[in-house]
């Protein structure tokens, strides 16, 4: 299932890569997409929106 969030903080391609890798680590099968300028972060996972939004918080980003 696609989810979409609204992620603030990220300004930088080392940015994308900790949100990546944060989702990753609990669905290594997850696709990620990343929008910099819009702070997007598109997750196609069949993991529950908590874990994932859990996930991108405790690597440091605010999750809108």
């Amino acid at each position: 299932m696609s989810q979409k969030f609204q992620v603030d903080g990220m300004s930088c391609s080392h940015c994308a890569e900790s949100v990546t890798s944060a989702v990753k680590q609990v669905d290594p099968e997850a696709q990620v997409t990343v929008d910099l300028p819009t702070g997007h972060v598109d997750v196609i996972t069949h993991n529950p929106r908590e874990d994932i939004r859990l996930a991108i918080e405790n690597a440091g980003y605010r999750v809108a």
